[in-house]
């Protein structure tokens, strides 16, 4: 990972350079066709895509190793990156979701690579390489968290032929990434009639939750916690809002949110649909006006959308102040900074605490990320798990489907994110192992009486 020193140096400079008006982006597809500039071959940096575009639409390809095949999702545009594009110089594109997501950079080949049209059987030991492959060019700090891909890859086929059962290359996939410790890997299969699911990078608290329950699950423990909430750190006069992930009240001269996931606010909206949010958020805050000080607490947030994440941010600034910056891993590309923007909506600027915990991840830790860049708040309670970047999926040729982190997050200062937890100001015990159910009320009310007697 020689190239993190550049990246990094590529963050600082990013971060300082003054702005500029953006050239604009186009659709597409108008009127049901795609844009003339966009019928060729393109290649992403990063992530793993070639990306063919006719006059009706683009074909997605996955690539990893000189290996290449039809992504075989039914959607033309499964992963939601291939609605706007603009030219960024000869031979290079930004294609995004939207001007203000993720931005994907792309660049012209001369023609479509042989392996992508290739008819060869996808047999167990091609799909075992591929996977290791694809963790091998695009996961992140792989050379720093001591993972030898091709170590993994040689141990992978040393069990596999091409005649290999589906047990057999699930064993082999399983041994590859199960003590990889990151929420953002997953693999998914069918092993004789029946799915298997692996999902490593469980936090420390909620494996000791799990197995403290004789089921196994995580029900009495939610339930408890939001007891705790609302009636206890509340005192029965919180609201739960927003299809239930909103917790929100006022502790006599302290307010009180708290943010389960970062999306998925009503039933009959899309999980990252902001406007449910939004009227949520201009109750709380106003109720908020006049307040000793706010916590924000996402201590059990299981992360989801960074445009949540950057909405709520925006109601604790008054003024814009860049956060981070993020690129693809081998996209050789300056990081683009992310900004929080003063919201138009009741906004809190007084002083802030932002509960996090190892349970924090993701979309949460984005937000932390967020927050942290603002004056006015201070993180208190864990380190969170470390697991910033968007998640990519992978389907697989045999039916299978794997997932991973495939970007680099930078602090201001271009230091690397990725794998590492944002660490509080003011460390706080949130879910205490000897009192897991009742020990997050106490401590938000710990906290309360400490602001309340200036010790926080």
């Amino acid at each position: 990972m020689k190239a993190l020193s550049l990246a990094a140096v590529a963050a600082v400079v990013s971060f300082a350079a003054p702005a500029f008006a953006e050239s604009p982006f186009w659709p597409v597809q108008a009127k049901g066709m795609v844009a003339s500039e966009l019928r060729a071959v393109w290649k992403s940096r990063g992530y793993g895509w070639i990306v063919e575009f006719g006059p009706d639409g683009g074909k997605l390809f996955q690539t990893a190793g000189g290996a290449c095949y039809a992504d075989p999702r039914r959607e033309p545009d499964p992963d939601g990156v291939m609605n706007v594009w603009r030219a960024e110089g000869q031979g290079t594109i930004t294609l995004a979701s939207d001007p203000a997501g993720t931005r994907y950079l792309f660049d012209r080949l001369s023609s479509l690579p042989a392996a992508c049209a290739a008819t060869a059987p996808w047999t167990p030991d091609r799909v075992a390489a591929f996977v290791a492959d694809t963790f091998a060019e695009v996961y992140p700090n792989s050379a720093e968290r001591g993972l030898d891909w091709s170590a993994r890859k040689a141990a992978a086929l040393a069990k596999l032929s091409p005649q290999a059962t589906d047990g057999q290359l699930w064993t082999a996939l399983s041994d590859m990434l199960a003590d990889v410790d990151d929420p953002h890997v997953e693999l998914h299969g069918v092993v004789g009639g029946d799915r298997r699911d692996l999902e490593p990078g469980v936090s420390p608290t909620l494996a000791r939750v799990q197995a403290a329950a004789p089921d196994g699950s995580e029900k009495a423990w939610l339930q408890a916690y939001r007891e705790g909430i609302l009636t206890q750190v509340l005192a029965g006069k919180g609201r739960q809002a927003a299809n239930n992930r909103i917790f929100w009240g006022r502790a006599d001269d302290i307010g009180y949110l708290n943010v389960v996931t970062m999306g998925a606010f009503a039933r009959n909206a899309a999980p990252d649909d902001p406007r449910p949010l939004e009227a949520v958020l201009d109750e709380a805050l106003t109720a908020f006006a006049g307040a000793r000080a706010v916590v924000v607490d996402v201590s059990n947030n299981r992360g989801g959308y960074d445009t949540i994440s950057r909405a709520i941010a925006s109601r604790f600034t008054d003024r814009p102040l860049a956060a981070y910056a993020k690129v693809g891993v081998g996209a050789k590309a300056a990081p683009r900074v992310v900004t929080v923007e003063p919201a138009p909506g009741a906004r809190f600027t007084g002083p802030v605490y932002l509960v996090t915990s190892d349970i924090t991840v993701s979309a949460g830790e984005t937000f932390g990320l967020m927050m942290k860049a603002l004056p006015n708040v201070k993180q208190v309670g864990g380190v969170t798990h470390g697991a910033y970047s968007d998640q990519l999926p992978k389907p697989l040729p045999n039916g299978w489907a794997f997932a991973l982190p495939a970007e680099l997050y930078k602090t201001p200062d271009g230091k690397d994110l990725e794998g590492r937890g944002l660490v509080p100001d003011m460390p706080m015990a949130i879910f205490p192992p000897e009192d897991l159910s009742g020990g997050h009320a106490k401590a938000i009310e710990t906290l309360m009486a400490e602001i309340r007697r200036g010790a926080r």
